[in-house]
């Protein structure tokens, strides 16, 4: 895989992504396997993530949310300024990664999923339209098949990322979720990944994550859960409330999802980038 360009100054400003991407490589967690390049001295990051504030949206049914608690922030006996905080807050909610553990009993918690499986080639679903027309509605094999008919079929590996537009109404509990009655998921509204389309990208696309910019793998009204479970069984994750998905082409990003190393956890926030040709 051609990381930099031959031949051309490399910006000094340039140089921390260089080196960051230089140490993936050395890892093996960028490959040309995946059948791309990247030329970092004109590629763009693309930030998927919402910031984690008071706004935060989590599941309904959450006890709390997201908590930030100053610890000091000022001058030190020593004069010097210093400035720290203490946080708290459920794994799921806001930009979020599940494990598979979530959703399957005996399978790889957050701190058991291999390095390299936060790191492949964006596949971006773009359904956005027939969302605006049904708030409930699920990618299907049939939108999957037409989005392969466009740009070729999805790579083992592939970041599979559902564009649905929901990320629009962030943070806007009522608009985002279909309701905002406190206390209840029953009543919810909102598209995302439907139980066929998902479990042909885990199981035979083997996408290593799927993620979408509503609040769920499942859509709104999903009581079972089942794209949970058929993602977890293949040991595969999901990203939730992703956002910015519209400054993504169907194919060439790279994404880079890393959440919270919490040993034993179901999940954690994440920071998840993408890496786009200009």
């Amino acid at each position: 895989m051609r990381i930099f360009s031959e031949g051309r100054p490399r910006p000094m400003a340039r140089r921390p992504l260089i080196l960051f991407f230089g140490a993936l490589i050395c890892v093996g967690l960028v490959s040309s396997a995946f059948g791309q390049t990247i030329d970092l001295a004109s590629a763009r990051i693309v930030d998927l993530s919402h910031s984690f504030d008071a706004n935060t949206i989590y599941w309904p049914t959450s006890p709390s949310g997201f908590e930030l608690k100053q610890l000091h922030k000022g001058p030190t006996k020593g004069g010097f300024f210093y400035s720290a905080n203490s946080f708290c807050a459920p794994e799921h909610g806001g930009t979020h990664l599940d494990a598979p553990m979530h959703f399957a009993e005996g399978h790889w918690t957050s701190a058991d999923i291999p390095a390299e499986r936060f790191v492949g080639p964006a596949a971006v679903i773009d359904i956005a339209e027939k969302a605006a027309a049904d708030p409930d509605y699920v990618l299907t094999p049939q939108d999957i098949a037409a989005w392969e008919a466009a740009h070729g079929r999805i790579p083992d590996g592939a970041v599979v990322l559902l564009r649905t537009g929901w990320s629009a109404r962030w943070p806007d509990r009522k608009t985002y979720l279909g309701d905002d009655t406190p206390g209840d998921a029953s009543k919810l509204h909102f598209p995302s990944f439907g139980p066929a389309a998902a479990a042909l990208l885990v199981n035979e696309r083997h996408a290593r994550l799927i993620g979408v910019d509503t609040a769920s793998v499942d859509h709104g009204p999903s009581r079972d859960f089942p794209v949970h479970r058929i993602v977890a069984a293949a040991n595969a994750s999901g990203l939730e409330n992703l956002t910015n998905l519209d400054q993504l082409p169907p194919t060439g990003a790279i994404v880079v999802a890393l959440p919270m190393k919490i040993s034993g956890g179901s999940g954690g926030p994440a920071r998840v980038i993408a890496i786009v040709r200009r």
